[in-house]
């Protein structure tokens, strides 16, 4: 039982599994609902960016995603997860930086754990359970 617990492939794999699951749904649901890509564009235009960029969500939370799940250019799969977070906080969600939820804690902490668990899948890697070891 000690050696399961000490065992830092295994680790690495839930990691991947959560982070990458996890912001899946988020990509699936876009998906399903192309007037989200309209938002998006909006806020990016706002911000004066490019519109076009909106299809980058798809990158961030439906193909870094499977790249997590299945242990595949791991790294890479962790970065684009990291700018997808970054560009999310950066344009909907900077207001609630320094805000707390309803229930206490901070108000972005879905998005706060979505980036540092990235952050720290790309400093570790795949792991051992992965397509493509790095």
């Amino acid at each position: 039982m000690l050696a399961l617990l000490k065992n830092d492939d295994l680790g690495k794999l839930i990691l991947r599994l959560t982070l990458g699951g996890l912001i899946l749904f988020h990509g699936v649901a876009k998906l399903g609902n192309p007037g989200s890509l309209d938002f998006i564009g909006g806020q990016l235009t706002q911000h004066g960016l490019p519109g076009f960029i909106a299809y980058g969500v798809f990158i961030g939370e439906v193909i870094a995603p499977l790249l997590l799940i299945g242990g595949l250019y791991t790294r890479i799969g962790a970065l684009l997860v990291v700018a997808n977070m970054l560009f999310a906080i950066g344009l909907v969600h900077m207001h609630q930086l320094f805000t707390l939820g309803k229930q206490g804690g901070w108000a972005l902490e879905l998005q706060g754990f979505f980036l540092l668990s990235a952050v720290v899948v790309a400093l570790l890697g795949s792991g051992r359970f992965a397509i493509r070891r790095d």
